[in-house]
């Protein structure tokens, strides 16, 4: 019934009737309106389970949900998505904002009750220094997201509560952009001493205080009792606990040992849970804006050559992917650079011309062993396939992909890591290839197309290319502003990186799926794990 769902909503994104589909499956024993009558309980602390661990502690350089569900009660945000009508905007620092007529001057106003943990007053400086160091990063830091505010031309402060943001030209996804949940506001003073003290320290304004971290165990917040929203946050505090494999974490929400997992679960693991949790369980499930990629070393012999990255790619049957993995894990959709389902994807029919994305596997496997053979690459040729040990679904697509590509006869040695290791690889370029991950809080082009743009424009094209081409594309598409027009230059953008030049490309899409204890209250899911995780309208029903 959920998937018959997903697909009519997502007919009614492609004709423009809704921005995006958001599904809460059936609960046994309360739906969602029965949620929204009844009132917040305060107290109580809630224990919930990470499937990772935090690489580095700063927002603003991380890319993984092992960082933010943590992290983020810890932290407030200019903007967020409302997560009871998701893509609404709505502010949290900033009480309200105007935008100029030329739409080249975003000014904000900052609510005057916001302090620090420290017990100092946020202001617009501290707003300013935080975007400064996003968008203009210092020698030496690592912004994730500084390429999806090249539009920012300066930030200004002409008061203590009034932020503006000049942009060098008119940008649609420019607001959406600023309720990244990545985006901590961060103090200035502190920024000033040292720009990377956040990456070790924790210090916010947000609904819940650092108390504490131990590696590789759990993390801890308390309630902040100056937190500027009266009334929240309803719980006392939250332990994050860090289980790493997935038995062992489903084993925990089932036993109460944990009453919630964020990220989401494959089906065997949510009707494992709810086959023991019965009446006291619901599941919340929602199409998920995340997918796993293949990223290749463009840097590394052979892999420079195009004709052996799209022999790799060839050689994967995604339509037996989808099929053989959805069973066993939560990959599950085929789709190009865009979420099946939304405005911006690709049709069947237009995927089916991509290389790899054909019905035709054996047809496109002789054509890979072809262009290997052509390209001087010997039957047996070993590389290594480097992916984090996260089972879900990083371990289970990597096994798979492996075997795919022994069928054209490469020999690939999986070299599975923990995510601070992991991710300096392939920061470093210290890899052939790589499963990785391309998820964010929304489906528009300017976010999603950031990691394969040319890799001196965006930090986090690992992939190690430079294509001028893919950039001017990118900018033709962020201005141009009928939606035809866009599309077509989307289609152009998605060929070449996917089948021209196969730099890097798509495994599966994924659907997200929370089966939590029922007494978990005032959380709703989204379709990206990287939304509503500051736990301020939690609470717990006991």
């Amino acid at each position: 019934m959920a998937i018959r769902l997903f697909f009519k909503r997502a007919n009614a994104v492609r004709a423009g009737a809704l921005p995006v589909a958001v599904i809460v499956w059936a609960g046994l024993t309360a739906g969602p309106s029965a949620f929204a009558a009844e009132k917040p309980r305060a107290g109580s602390n809630l224990v919930f389970a990470v499937g990772g661990t935090p690489p580095s502690f700063d927002g603003h350089r991380e890319t993984t949900f092992a960082m933010l569900h943590p992290v983020a009660p810890h932290y407030s945000t200019l903007l967020r998505f409302d997560p009871q009508s998701y893509p609404k905007i709505v502010g949290d620092v900033a009480e309200s904002w105007t935008v100029s007529k030329d739409g080249l001057v975003y000014t904000f106003k900052i609510r005057r009750n916001v302090k620090f943990h420290d017990g100092s007053q946020l202001t617009a400086r501290d707003v300013k220094a935080t975007y400064d160091k996003i968008i203009f990063p210092p020698a030496g830091v690592a912004s994730a997201r500084q390429a999806s505010y090249a539009v920012v031309q300066e930030i200004e402060t002409p008061d203590i509560y009034t932020v503006m943001f000049r942009l060098k030209q008119a940008s649609a996804s420019f607001l959406a952009n600023l309720a990244s949940p990545w985006n901590f506001i961060y103090k200035a003073d502190i920024l000033v001493r040292d720009p990377r003290w956040y990456e070790k320290n924790i210090m916010g304004s947000g609904p819940f205080v650092f108390v504490e971290h131990v590696p590789g165990s759990h993390w801890v917040g308390k309630k902040n009792p100056d937190y500027f929203m009266k009334g929240r946050p309803y719980l006392d505090g939250y332990r994050a606990i860090f289980i790493r494999d997935t038995a062992p974490r489903v084993a925990a929400i089932r036993s109460g040992q944990a009453l919630i997992e964020f990220r989401g679960f494959s089906p065997a693991a949510r009707d494992d849970i709810m086959k023991t949790l019965g009446n006291k369980g619901v599941v919340q499930e929602s199409p998920w804006i995340c997918n796993l990629t293949v990223t290749i070393n463009n840097e590394k012999k052979p892999f420079d050559d195009p004709r052996v990255r799209r022999a790799l790619t060839l050689a994967i049957d995604r339509r037996l992917a989808s099929k053989a993995l959805s069973k066993i894990s939560l990959a599950k959709y085929v789709g190009g650079l865009f979420r099946p389902g939304s405005e911006f994807a690709a049709s069947d029919a237009e995927l089916k011309k991509l290389a790899g994305f054909g019905d035709n596997i054996e047809g496109a496997r002789k054509e890979a062993r072809r262009l290997l053979k052509e390209a001087g690459v010997p039957e047996g040729f070993s590389f290594s396939l480097k992916n984090r040990n996260v089972k879900e679904p990083y371990e289970v697509t990597g096994v798979f992909v492996i075997d795919q590509w022994r069928q054209i006869g490469l020999n690939v040695n999986h070299i599975q890591q923990e995510g601070g290791p992991y991710f300096d690889d392939f920061r470093q370029g210290n890899y052939d290839a790589g499963i990785d991950f391309a998820c964010d809080f929304m489906d528009e082009p300017d976010l999603q197309l950031i990691k394969f743009l040319s890799s001196d424009k965006s930090t986090l094209n690992y992939a190690r290319y430079k294509d001028p081409v893919l950039d001017d594309l990118y900018e033709k598409q962020s201005r141009e502003t009928h939606p035809k027009k866009r599309l077509a230059l989307l289609r152009q953008f998605e060929k070449r990186v996917l089948d021209e030049r196969a730099y890097q490309f798509h495994i599966l899409w994924w659907q997200r799926l929370v089966p939590h204890w029922a007494k978990v209250k005032g959380w709703k899911i989204t379709p990206s794990h990287y939304l509503n995780q500051d736990l301020r309208d939690v609470w717990l029903a006991e």
